[in-house]
């Protein structure tokens, strides 16, 4: 064999080995859980929704799930387990649209099946008018599929080399804890009024009062296809929507954007819905004063505090807040009388308190 075969046999014989050594290595760790469940010993860093919520949804023991947007960041699936007796694992997405959440159900309940007890969604009104199809992000089919052998795109990224193998294992500060994935970076300082107050733009005033029935359409279709079909599958599992508690400025832009009748009629029409299934329950935090109406539950204009998201735990169990066929009406009259009726001018009195 002449040398420069021999050379170039050689360089392709090491550069196999180096691929191999690569899948190995992502296999062996597999830092977005395609392959097996996390490694006892391993550091892993949890921070990218699209890409390993679905290898956790697979992998993960649990038998409850949380879903939801970023209305969701703050809790801490311990404490489901300390009030309701559940392993939870909480599977969020930043901005989620429904198709999001109907995309990750599809793999819980392949994987679970009838073992899931309870599945949690908090209920971002806004984001239920989006396109049924629409998800807030470009998800990577390859991480959602079944197909193993378009992972390559998997076993073979620089990202999940250097950022979900070898930067955790050098810089302890990238450990995740399990039972706060995704929790946002505020820390207790940035919850109060001025902080809020400081970085609130309020929304351009609207001519025009927005029809009524806006937003029932979009909501009506998504409620079809990605929300329904799954309590429908699957009586054994317990759905529990709620609507998050956005703070008092979000209702001011509503009333801005003269949107409370359309917004209300979204809500009713919404919980109408879904409380006509025996194996769902609704809660409403969106008119609870004490909490909507004190700035300094808040980070910004609608996310709230962690102990606001530890009595949400406890409603749960408790039943407040809760939403049934014979209060709901009330309950919406209610939230509609608090936001037309708010003396929105005298939040900004008392700027530091």
């Amino acid at each position: 064999m002449k040398p420069c075969k021999r050379w170039l046999l050689l360089f392709c014989s090491i550069l196999l080995a180096g691929f191999l050594a690569i899948a190995a290595i992502v296999i062996y760790v597999d830092p977005f859980f395609q392959y097996h469940k996390p490694l006892a010993y391993f550091p892993y860093k949890v921070d990218n929704q699209l890409s390993q919520n679905p290898g956790m949804a697979r992998r993960l023991d649990y038998d409850s799930v949380l879903l939801g947007s970023s209305m969701t960041a703050s809790f801490d699936t311990d404490w489901f387990t300390e009030v309701m007796g559940l392993q939870t694992v909480k599977l969020s997405y930043n901005g989620a649209f429904p198709k999001d959440e109907a995309n990750i159900m599809d793999i819980i309940f392949d994987t679970k099946g009838n073992s899931v007890k309870k599945i949690f969604m908090a209920v971002d009104q806004g984001a239920f008018s989006a396109d049924t199809e629409a998800t807030k992000y470009p998800i990577p089919e390859y991480l959602y599929d079944k197909n193993p052998f378009n992972n390559v795109q998997y076993l073979f990224n620089k990202d999940v080399l250097l950022n979900y193998i070898f930067k955790p294992l050098v810089d302890p500060t990238e450990r995740t804890d399990w039972t706060q994935l995704y929790k946002p970076w505020w820390t207790d300082q940035y919850y109060t009024k001025a902080n809020v107050l400081m970085y609130y733009v309020p929304a351009e005033e609207a001519e025009e009062e927005m029809p009524e029935d806006a937003f029932v359409s979009g909501i009506q279709a998504n409620l079809e296809a990605n929300i329904i079909p799954f309590v429908e599958a699957h009586p054994e599992t317990e759905f529990i929507f709620w609507y998050p508690p956005y703070s008092i400025l979000y209702w001011n832009d509503v009333m801005r954007q003269k949107e409370l009748d359309a917004v209300i009629r979204e809500l009713d029409y919404m919980t109408e819905k879904l409380l006509a299934y025996d194996n769902v329950r609704v809660f409403c935090f969106q008119n609870n004063r004490d909490i909507v109406c004190n700035l300094n539950n808040y980070a910004d204009y609608t996310h709230y505090h962690a102990d606001v998201c530890r009595y949400i735990v406890e409603c749960f169990e408790n039943g407040e807040g809760e939403l049934t066929e014979d209060n709901y009406k009330a309950v919406f009259a209610d939230l509609r009388e608090l936001a037309a009726g708010y003396d929105y001018e005298a939040i900004y009195d008392n700027w530091y308190d």
